[in-house]
């Protein structure tokens, strides 16, 4: 059941007590901040979290955190689990930032899609693993201007289905697409699924997936992120969308209200202000909780709990369907 909270919002997401959960101090080497990391929960049941690392050049590598109960004890890698290479990846020149892990059955490994940063602009690359300790890079696979990826656990007609964000140069704005592969290495198909909004609307700048699809039996839920452009600068906060499970492509319903966003110090104040950017979540053993993890003003990670049932139904309640007109 939601909890109301001021104003008579529903709170779809709970901070916890002891947020934030990881920050730069908590490092074993120096570094300048810790943020948007990517999760999964290991057949043992512990919850790993792939964080985003930055240095004080400000370029970005992955490191590996690892804890029982998903909020404390934190077991971080002694040293960066996985470095840009640009000797071998020219398109990881500037860092590797933002991953989003799937566990993919039929392979029985990890697919990570990440930002890959380099002169030629952003670009989404993908790497696999079985363990977090060695990955197969298979390189950028979305060329620049390009984000915010994911890739989904299973083949849609047998091919599988990245969701991304790529920003377009006639209007500089940033919509939700979709693209499918025979192999993981060859992307076509592309189709545009979700448009950021103009005007006043919280989202009406860019949109980009934030962690990568739950799948229900109603469809894929998708938990967004919305950036609106202000006099102080840009405000980041969450939406929810559905789409249809076997044509992901076609949205059911979107939610017009931003669900979640910055309201507590750790949020509003950082290296990049006003942020909450999920790149993880995992879902507990009721199939049910969801354990959101998100960076917070680009400087720490914070988590917030809710239900996957609860999102659910506000996204019946309170949501509508899309279509291609802007609104």
């Amino acid at each position: 059941m939601s909890l109301l909270i001021n104003k008579q919002h529903e709170q779809l997401f709970v901070r916890h007590r002891r947020n934030p959960i990881l920050a730069a101090s908590d490092w074993p080497y120096p570094v300048n901040s810790v943020f948007n990391a990517g999760a999964t929960r290991l057949p043992d049941g512990t919850t790993l979290l792939l964080c985003r690392v930055e240095d004080r050049r400000g370029h970005s590598h992955f490191c590996v955190a690892r804890s029982e109960d998903g909020y404390s004890g934190w077991r971080i890698d002694p040293q960066p689990t996985l470095m840009p290479d640009p000797q071998n990846h020219p398109e990881e020149l500037w860092g590797i930032e933002d991953p989003r892990i799937t566990f993919v059955p039929e392979l029985n490994k990890y697919v990570i899609t990440y930002t890959s940063f380099s002169a030629g602009g952003p670009g989404v690359s993908l790497a696999l693993t079985e363990d977090f300790r060695h990955f197969e890079r298979y390189g950028v696979v979305m060329p620049p201007e390009d984000k915010d990826a994911a890739l989904l656990p299973r083949r849609i007609g047998g091919h599988w289905a990245l969701i991304h964000r790529p920003v377009t140069t006639w209007e500089r704005m940033g919509h939700m697409w979709i693209s499918y592969s025979p192999d993981l290495r060859h992307w076509g198909s592309h189709k545009l699924i979700l448009r950021a909004r103009r005007g006043a609307w919280w989202d009406a700048y860019k949109i980009g997936l934030s962690p990568p699809p739950i799948e229900t039996p109603e469809g894929w839920l998708v938990i967004y992120h919305g950036v609106r452009q202000t006099a102080s600068g840009c405000l980041y906060r969450l939406g929810l969308a559905l789409f249809d499970l076997q044509t992901p492509e076609r949205c059911l319903l979107r939610g017009d209200d931003w669900i979640f966003g910055p309201e507590e110090p750790y949020e509003r104040h950082g290296d990049v202000p006003n942020v909450v950017f999920p790149c993880g979540y995992t879902i507990g053993d009721d199939g049910d909780t969801i354990n959101l993890y998100y960076g917070a003003a680009d400087s720490c990670i914070a988590l917030a709990t809710g239900k996957v049932s609860a999102l659910l139904d506000w996204l019946k309640r309170r949501g509508r369907p899309e279509n291609s007109e802007l609104r």
